[in-house]
């Protein structure tokens, strides 16, 4: 388990109030860090904080944002300024937008996972990566997913960019690595999260599901030792097809996947 000793007193957690964020937070505190907790919904974000106080007596910031905002790093930077980060996991996804047609969506709509997953995460990672590369120490978690190794009908910009969560990740880990600065892409497949529930995504029958619990520990278990990627036991056999399977072969695979979902949806419906 990673330590305050190690890499800093502080973490911080965007996309922190629910799921693997929230898993994040509670293993994070455990282990000593003070916690800023950033996400948009100010209950969530109060009834956490409240909660990781009373059980480990850290201090926690929380900050409600909207990461696809213009202002995300002034924001985030007066809350931070004073403090070490030390570990910075970014889990922010906009599930709220990530499903339907392409060419039928509204723009803004489909820049929504644009905003938070490239641009914002890019911006964090600049901004604080570069203090922990000066200090000498630090780790960085990017969250991802399989959906980034493979292009799916109906959710064109959430594996575009979740594809860039993992070559970004890739890449720094190359770069960081010999200034001690850890580096790690958890690239998750199906989870058990509110968020996955709330927006009626299913989980595809017979394929394993890894609790939010289980997707946080094993990322902090694997951050100093592991990178640049990792992917949970469950999912090693899917990402080693996707990735090694000829890109046109995977791609009428998934549209014949996708159909096959859409009418037993027209069916029920």
């Amino acid at each position: 388990m990673i330590t305050p000793k190690h890499y800093g007193d502080w973490a911080l957690i965007a996309g922190a109030s629910e799921g693997v964020g929230a898993s994040f937070a509670h293993k994070l505190a455990r282990a000593g860090f003070n916690l800023v907790l950033v996400a948009r919904r100010t209950e969530l974000l109060t009834n956490l904080s409240q909660k990781i106080r009373a059980q480990n007596g850290i201090e926690v910031r929380t900050l409600s944002l909207d990461l696809k905002a213009s202002d995300v790093l002034e924001r985030i930077r007066m809350v931070t300024d004073d403090v070490e980060i030390g570990v910075l996991i970014f889990n922010a996804s906009d599930l709220d937008t990530m499903r339907g047609s392409f060419v039928d969506r509204a723009l803004d709509n489909i820049l929504a996972s644009v905003r938070v997953t490239v641009v914002s995460q890019t911006v964090l990672v600049h901004h604080f990566g570069s203090r922990m590369a000066a200090r000498g120490r630090g780790g960085i978690i990017l969250v991802g997913s399989l959906s980034g190794n493979a292009g799916m009908p109906l959710q064109a910009t959430y594996c575009a960019a979740k594809a860039y969560t993992q070559i970004l990740a890739e890449s720094l880990w190359c770069e960081l690595r010999g200034r001690g600065v850890d580096v790690l892409s958890l690239v998750l497949g199906s989870t058990d999260t509110p968020a996955r529930k709330r927006n009626g995504i299913p989980h595809v029958p017979g394929f394993p599901v890894l609790s939010s619990d289980d997707a946080a520990q094993q990322a902090l278990d694997h951050l100093a030792d592991g990178g640049p990627v990792h992917v949970p036991s469950p999912y090693t056999g899917m990402f080693q097809y996707l990735c090694s399977t000829p890109r046109r072969e995977i791609a009428e695979r998934l549209s014949g996947a996708a159909t096959g979902r859409r009418q037993n949806e027209a069916e029920r419906d």
